[in-house]
């Protein structure tokens, strides 16, 4: 397999320069359209970085995945999931985070770059109070820059079409089965799933 393995090579494949709309859609900090598509968006996927990799977690809410702190500060918090805390790792130990925010029917996307804290703090985490439910702790993101995601991958993918898709794939109890050699009861981990989750979504 031939590698690239430096800059000059890779320009040297990707001989044109960006089209300017890509370099000038890039914010410093919200703006009005991009907090109107934030704020739209229930779904986002936090990226993060730390000494042993990185790591990639779906986020989503019932409103708005993340709350405008001021235009350069975004909160995320922290619902319940599967105590691994991947991600929160992470950011205690490097505060590198990117944010990718999707809304159903539209091909575009959006992307925050930036640098992240945790915090535990009553009155934020106060704010995200739901059905008497409080996030153990919320990530705190200041932004470095917002820009639009060009369309084609959404596109390709068609991933907006309306056609359930999931028809065949393994279920998280036949995953955890195979995993375990057998040792793991699948069969009762997928008869369990949906009252447990509709009982732990805060």
């Amino acid at each position: 397999m031939k590698l690239i393995e430096d800059i000059a090579a890779l320009e040297e494949i990707y001989d044109r320069a960006p089209a300017p709309a890509a370099m000038r859609k890039v914010a410093g900090q919200m703006t009005p359209h991009y907090r109107k598509w934030i704020m739209s968006a229930r779904f986002c996927i936090l990226s993060t970085v730390g000494p042993e990799g990185t790591d990639a977690s779906p986020r989503g809410d019932d409103g708005p995945a993340v709350l405008e702190l001021d235009p350069s500060h975004l909160a995320m918090p922290d619902w319940r999931g599967n105590n691994r805390i991947d991600s929160l790792r992470n950011i205690v130990r490097d505060g590198r985070v990117s944010l990718m925010f999707m809304v159903p029917g539209s091909a575009n996307v959006v992307r925050v770059n930036g640098r992240a804290v945790l915090t535990d703090d009553p009155d934020i985490v106060a704010r995200f109070e739901r059905k008497g439910q409080h996030p153990r702790s919320v990530i705190v993101v200041e932004i470095a820059e917002i820009y639009s995601q060009c369309a084609r991958a959404i596109l390709r993918a068609d991933l907006w079409n309306g056609r359930d898709e999931s028809g065949g794939l393994p279920t998280i109890g036949d995953i955890l089965t195979e995993m375990t050699e057998g040792e793991f009861d699948g069969k009762s981990y997928d008869a369990d799933w949906p009252q447990r989750a509709r009982d732990s979504l805060w």
